[in-house]
């Protein structure tokens, strides 16, 4: 995960997603794709294979509410439902679309009950309760493969920071709203933490062995990121790569055209930080 937010030459993606864009051909996790809701129809066609060749297996597909405003989740849903794909449908509404409100996405009652208008069974869920969410999974695993059909499930949270790192959410979210949501969040907790409050509660963990896994994991994560900056981005032969079998005749000119502009310029960019950047123009 820490080579791929930072691009490295150890990124399965070689550099070329946005961060915490994951994928593993090995885990059988589709890569990330930034344009919502293009994973829906995927899923769909994943799941129609499965059943068609009699598997015991379904395929997952995570989005948020504000994906289910976009094109391809109708026809998606439409196509699972109907020709039965062995689909997981996981919505994870958390109030807002970067900075667009639940009230200006929908007038209805959440994703759910579009779930149903397509004749499939749907589940709601508390998406803050951890082991909510992981029965309600599991129990659709089940329905979905002893009936051979896709399953809905919304899980209902609160999203209590920015978007990501680019965001100020509270351009768009007034305090008011902000404080209502703020001691909601600190009464249950989020959760991580009412997962550790039931653990201890059930006395299957110990506070000192709750703060020694929190303290190994922070070093843990230091150290994968400190490991991932460390390394050399992807070759530069990288960004000509993957797309075509053989490489055709204007790919080949926009290679040679980008290592004449860097043995002209080669000051002005840090080539040194690319595997064999250096010598790479000169090839």
């Amino acid at each position: 995960m820490a080579n791929q937010m930072v691009g490295n030459r150890a990124d399965l993606g070689k550099g070329r997603q946005m961060p915490v864009h994951y994928g593993s051909r090995d885990l059988n996790i589709s890569t990330v794709s930034s344009p919502l809701g293009t994973q829906i129809p995927n899923a769909s066609g994943a799941g129609y294979n499965y059943r068609i060749n009699g598997q015991d297996r379904i395929a997952v597909t995570y989005f948020g509410e504000g994906a289910a405003s976009e094109g391809d989740f109708h026809p998606g849903l439409n196509f699972a439902a109907t020709l039965r794909s062995q689909a997981l449908f996981i919505c994870r509404n958390n109030g807002y679309a970067i900075s667009t409100p639940i009230d200006d996405q929908y007038a209805g009652d959440g994703i759910a009950p579009r779930g149903v208008a397509y004749g499939m069974p749907t589940i709601r869920v508390d998406g803050n309760d951890l082991l909510a969410v992981s029965i309600a999974t599991k129990k659709a695993r089940e329905l979905i493969i002893k009936e051979k059909r896709p399953v809905l499930l919304e899980t209902m949270s609160y999203r209590g920071g920015d978007h990501s790192s680019s965001d100020a959410s509270a351009t768009y979210r007034n305090e008011k709203e902000m404080e209502k949501w703020t001691q909601y969040l600190e009464s249950l907790g989020d959760p991580i933490a009412r997962f550790e409050t039931f653990l201890l509660g059930r006395k299957l963990i110990t506070p000192d062995y709750q703060k020694e896994v929190r303290q190994q994991a922070l070093q843990e994560v230091r150290a994968a990121l400190k490991s991932a900056t460390e390394q050399p981005r992807p070759p530069i032969d990288e960004m000509f790569s993957d797309v075509y079998e053989t490489v055709p005749a204007h790919i080949a000119e926009q290679k040679e055209a980008l290592k004449a502009h860097l043995r002209k310029y080669p000051d002005q960019y840090r080539l040194e930080q690319y595997e064999d950047g250096a010598q790479w123009p000169h090839k």
